[in-house]
């Protein structure tokens, strides 16, 4: 269950790292033929395979069933990733929703609407999967049940970011200066982000119980045994709640919540049912033990420590694909859009980082946590065997194999194994809890280094002067090596010279660009802003950035060379023909209207100025 939670995130890094093209690569309707077609290709797809493997129930066991059942269910939840990826690069959905203002001034409400997408995409994949899931583990739970247990029990893992994102969204919306100063500050920025993680951390759980439908446990036997087991071990507690997941038919348990006031104790109507009074103990001194040793805190930190990774290596990965040679010959081959290609490159390597990090850290201290959980046990009572019992009363229900192990716990074999050596043996709680020590001290000292690394990439001099270097190392090699008749190479040149505002050598950039493809729109246009508006009056030319725009605009009707054109005019005083082609700019541009509606604005209060004058 909980690989869902990681299908969630990867879907909505896909979305948030993708960034509109102002053209589409097909046209509405043929975009529509495409997006339903892809969706009853996939229906048919899973039903395909969940039919195939609800069949086999006949002929096959148990383990060769659970084993084809979990491949399959993960494999058509990585092609419903793959299908959203699609929609997102190949058709270009959220460019169709470009210039829609409700989205433009609340970007949050077309991010959900994406998600909800790709919520449809997974139903699909649990609306098949039931029949099969139904007859392997002769699990009595409605078609309706199934998909809105596993909707209901992924989807709180998008609350952090929902809150943060919608939160923010408002503060920019409000008519208020200062707000929107301090969010859009890099210190603005971190203060914001760490104070929601801790605020959601806290208060999340009183919202999650909530949508999950939680109720309070009855007065009766089991919630007196909980509530003298909570008070013998001294774990405060708002209270203690039945969890309907699956309506209530898996035998489990869960606490969440960082502080005593906002933390539920979550149990399972089947728990309660199928176990005996000291195994249900047993369960709740395991959850227990996730609260006295701080995992949930630990888990905040190990989230917090992904951030880390991600802004420290963030630059270096752009800069590894931006000036890749096997880029530069795809993109100056098939034509197609830079921006595009090393956005969805980027996209790539940020879910590659996040599955690297969550599978293997973050999953290690998981499995680790579960198993320290597991020997707290002995801080309650004499002997595991109730949890020991425990474990093997899931298999025999589940039916999953007591050797299947996931990435965030150990197999149930392995830990019964581990406690039976307890059992025998107690030095191995401490051997255990030391590895846990050491791998944790490693892991902090780790990311100390990470991030100063990432700070002196970021904003340090050797940061700095790395970049440039290899920047322009790589641009002058591509060059040398058979780009010296490639217009577009000189154009990057160009581009890196004035992004340090090395203007001569842009401007010459620029102009060795023009003499092998005089109508590369693109150079045309980045010259022309140069010369329109460059801070320095030497490299200023007005005039010739007027000319190189109207050139650039007669090749390409898009909104930023409009914008360029609308510049060179500003600067040459024919200020009404710069509000004619910035306007036209404004209702071309499909993303970053803002921008186009404030140099609009620009235009029209000078020309307010002069005619007041």
């Amino acid at each position: 269950m909980f690989g869902n939670f990681i299908y969630f995130i990867v879907a909505l890094l896909i979305y948030s790292t993708y960034q509109p093209s102002e053209q589409t690569n097909f046209a509405y309707l043929d975009t529509l033929i495409f997006f339903f077609s892809l969706i009853l290709l996939f229906f048919i797809f899973c039903r395909r395979q969940f039919t195939r493997i609800a069949r086999m129930s006949a002929t096959h066991g148990r383990d060769v069933l659970d084993q084809q059942f979990s491949s399959a269910l993960t494999r058509q939840s990585v092609l419903a990733i793959a299908l959203f990826a699609v929609d997102i690069y190949g058709l270009n959905l959220s460019s169709f929703l470009s210039g829609i203002w409700l989205f433009e001034a609340i970007p949050t409400l077309e991010a959900l609407l994406f998600m909800a997408l790709f919520v449809g995409y997974l139903a699909i994949v649990w609306a098949n999967a039931h029949d099969a899931y139904r007859q392997i583990y002769q699990a009595d739970i409605t078609r309706q049940a199934y998909v809105a247990s596993n909707i209901a029990f992924s989807v709180p893992v998008l609350l952090p970011w929902l809150l943060l994102s919608g939160v923010a969204d408002l503060i920019l919306a409000l008519p208020f200066d200062l707000p929107r100063q301090v969010l859009t500050s890099p210190e603005g920025e971190t203060a914001y982000f760490l104070f929601f993680l801790f605020a959601v951390a806290v208060l999340g759980p009183l919202i999650i119980q909530k949508f999950w439908r939680c109720r309070p446990l009855e007065a009766g036997y089991y919630r007196h045994r909980i509530e003298a087991l909570c008070q013998r071990a001294n774990l405060k507690y708002a209270d203690i709640l039945y969890w309907p997941i699956f309506g209530g038919r898996m035998i489990t348990a869960g606490v969440m919540g960082l502080v005593g006031r906002f933390r539920y104790i979550l149990v399972t109507d089947a728990l309660l049912r199928i176990l005996g009074p000291e195994e249900v103990d047993a369960v709740i001194a395991h959850e227990v033990g996730h609260v006295k040793k701080h995992h949930l805190l630990f888990y905040l930190f190990f989230f917090m420590g992904y951030m880390v990774i991600t802004y420290a290596t963030f630059d270096l990965i752009v800069y590894l694909i931006i000036f890749s040679e096997p880029l530069y010959r795809f993109v100056f081959m098939t034509g197609i859009s830079r921006t595009t290609v090393t956005t969805g490159l980027l996209s790539l390597a940020i879910i590659f980082n996040f599955l690297v990090y969550f599978r293997f850290i973050f999953g290690y201290f998981m499995r680790n946590f579960e198993r320290q959980a597991d020997a707290s046990v002995y801080g309650l009572f004499s002997s595991a065997a109730p949890l020991i019992s425990t474990f093997e009363k899931i298999v025999a229900v589940s039916g999953h194999s007591p050797d299947k192990p996931n990435w965030h716990h150990f197999s149930i074999g392995q830990r019964v194994d581990f406690l039976r050596r307890c059992e025998a043996d107690r030095t191995w709680i401490k051997r255990h809890d030391r590895k846990v020590l050491v791998s944790i001290t490693i892991y902090v000292a780790t990311m100390v280094v990470v991030g100063i690394a990432g700070y002196q990439l970021n904003f340090g001099q050797t940061g700095k002067h790395l970049n440039e270097k290899f920047f322009e190392t790589a641009i002058l090699n591509e060059i040398s090596r058979d780009g010296k008749s490639n217009a577009g190479l000189y154009g990057m040149l160009g581009d890196l010279y004035f992004g340090r505002n090395s203007f001569g050598q842009a401007a010459t950039a620029y102009r060795t660009a023009l003499d092998i493809d005089p109508a590369s729109a693109i150079v045309l246009n980045n010259f022309a802003w140069l010369l329109a508006t460059c801070e320095n009056p030497e490299y200023r030319n007005p005039e010739q950035a007027l000319e190189l725009a109207r050139k650039a605009a007669a090749i390409e009707q898009s909104p930023h060379i409009l914008d360029t054109l609308a510049e060179s005019l500003f600067v040459n005083g024919r200020i009404a023909e710069a509000i004619d082609a910035a306007t036209t700019a404004l209702e071309l541009a499909r993303s970053n209207r803002a921008y186009y509606n404030g140099q609009l604005e620009k235009f029209r209060a000078a020309r307010a100025d002069s005619t007041e004058k």
